[in-house]
């Protein structure tokens, strides 16, 4: 596969089907608001470590979580309703990106989220595109969250992070039920890993995924904050 560099003009990208073998598909460009949007919109990420330019990103397979098929096992929903954590929605964006960025993670070295995307992620935040999900111990203290990006009824997962022990899976917990009612098709989990599999997702070949894709972001998208979507620490997700 020849590289493809995107100019720093215009939004435009080459097709994901022509990603290299590991997924690369383009380099270059920026992170704007108008870019990143473009982006998502056909499946496809940025990705890259301090130092590095801007690596685009479109994997096949692709790791999907269809929220009406989450699984949640009786021990973890056990677990969730003894822990009594509570679960906020768009109320410290701010908080949960850093801790996201600074979370160490087991045979990584630095960290993808880079100053530049915390700007980037936060013009979107600002415009109503992407979310966070805080899970707050009894005390007060955040102690877990995630965030992602929400375009039509697709939710594109980006990083997570806990400090207290199932913290960020009480939050995927209630972040995907709520999903499901307000009618998602899809999460996207960009890279596969055994935790999501645990929860229900599983892999689809890349042309599947941008062919749902294609359907589910021309649905309206849920623009603006989630502050006020209930969630209720009382009712623990179904198992």
């Amino acid at each position: 596969m020849a590289i493809f560099y995107l100019p720093k003009d215009g939004v435009g990208f080459p097709d994901p089907q022509g990603a290299d073998p590991d997924g690369l598909l383009a380099v270059g460009g920026d992170l704007s608001p108008r870019r990143l949007t473009a982006a998502y919109a056909l499946g496809i990420f940025p990705w890259y470590h301090q130092g590095s330019p801007i690596l685009w990103w479109s994997p096949d397979p692709r790791c999907v979580l269809e929220p009406e098929n989450l699984v949640v096992g009786k021990r973890l929903a056990r677990t969730l309703r003894q822990r009594g954590y509570a679960v906020t929605l768009d109320r410290v964006f701010d908080r949960v990106i850093e801790s996201c960025a600074f979370t160490c993670r087991h045979g990584e070295y630095g960290t993808w989220i880079t100053s530049e995307m915390m700007d980037a992620y936060t013009a979107l935040y600002d415009a109503g595109l992407v979310h966070s999900v805080e899970v707050w111990n009894g005390s007060g203290k955040l102690v877990g969250g995630l965030y992602g990006v929400s375009l039509g009824r697709v939710f594109y997962g980006e990083s997570m992070f806990h400090t207290a022990s199932d913290a960020s899976k009480a939050g995927l917990v209630c972040l995907v039920r709520l999903l499901e009612q307000h009618g998602f098709t899809l999460m996207d989990c960009q890279q596969t890993t055994p935790h999501m599999l645990r929860f229900g997702a599983y892999e689809i070949p890349r042309a599947e995924f941008n062919r749902r894709l294609s359907t589910a972001v021309r649905e309206e998208t849920l623009r603006g904050s989630w502050s006020h979507w209930l969630l209720d620490p009382e009712n623990p997700p179904r198992s």
